[in-house]
């Protein structure tokens, strides 16, 4: 799957919304959308990121497909430089499958953080030149190529997808990375220990998931977590300390 930036000529958006309040708050405030210069779909309380990506994924006309949280703003300008940083990367990389603002180069001893963001008011811009190799992703702006044949994985509910789709785009001997697109990221998820019981089952659910199914490929360091044999996520939020990152 070889391109050149001139193939890149369209990026729509999808979002999974489940209150009205934060999108309107944040997303739908985004000049790019509020002046419909760049198109947005709104899946309203999805059973997982897999299904409100994944619906759009197959029916778009559009080249890349972004996923973004409801809690994410988006400055002036940001669909362009967003735009001119994907076909930057794309010339580096020319088969790019996956591509995002916050991430991890590496794992394990070898892990850096990688990305430009505003997060609940504190900016994270790790010295790592952008854009950069991705092994990890954070879910709060994932870009997938259309044409890669990715999908996301609904045994991830809401946890761990775009790290997997990382995985999985490797595995087809594709690329992915981070991407120098400075966005605002408003969550109002816990970025410590404790969570709240419901937050803490989920995650849960889905890493064990998760860990299933790339034990292969361990070790793997998420934004928020260092993996290296299953079970590993749970004993974090059993006890460990919190780790530093963007909480998906």
């Amino acid at each position: 799957m070889s391109h050149s930036p001139k193939d890149l000529t369209s990026i729509e958006y999808v979002t999974g919304a489940s209150r009205l309040d934060v999108l309107s708050a944040h997303l739908a405030r985004s000049s790019c959308f509020s002046s419909n210069r760049a198109r947005l779909t709104i899946a309203m309380n999805a059973s997982s990121a897999a299904q409100a990506f994944n619906d759009v994924l197959v029916s778009t006309k559009a080249d890349w497909l972004v996923w973004v949280h409801q809690d994410v703003y988006l400055p002036d300008g940001w669909d362009a430089l967003f735009s001119l940083q994907l076909q930057r990367a794309i010339k580096l990389w020319p088969d790019l499958a996956v591509a995002g603002v916050y991430g991890v180069n590496g794992s394990g001893a070898s892990a850096q953080h990688a990305g430009h963001v505003l997060d609940r008011g504190n900016l994270l811009a790790p010295n790592v030149t952008l854009p950069c190799w991705a092994d990890s992703l954070d879910e709060l702006l994932v870009a997938v190529r259309v044409s890669s044949g990715l999908r996301m994985d609904p045994d991830m509910g809401f946890d761990f997808y775009a790290t997997d789709l990382t995985l999985q785009a490797k595995t087809k001997g594709l690329q992915c990375a981070v991407l120098d697109a400075y966005c605002e990221h408003w969550s109002d998820t816990p970025n410590r220990l404790p969570l709240t019981p419901s937050l803490a089952t989920r995650i849960l659910r889905n890493a064990e998931a998760f860990e299933r199914k790339w034990v292969h490929k361990m070790p793997i360091s998420t934004t928020c977590f260092d993996i290296r044999q299953l079970g590993d996520v749970k004993r974090f939020l059993e006890g460990g300390e919190a780790h530093g990152g963007v909480p998906a």
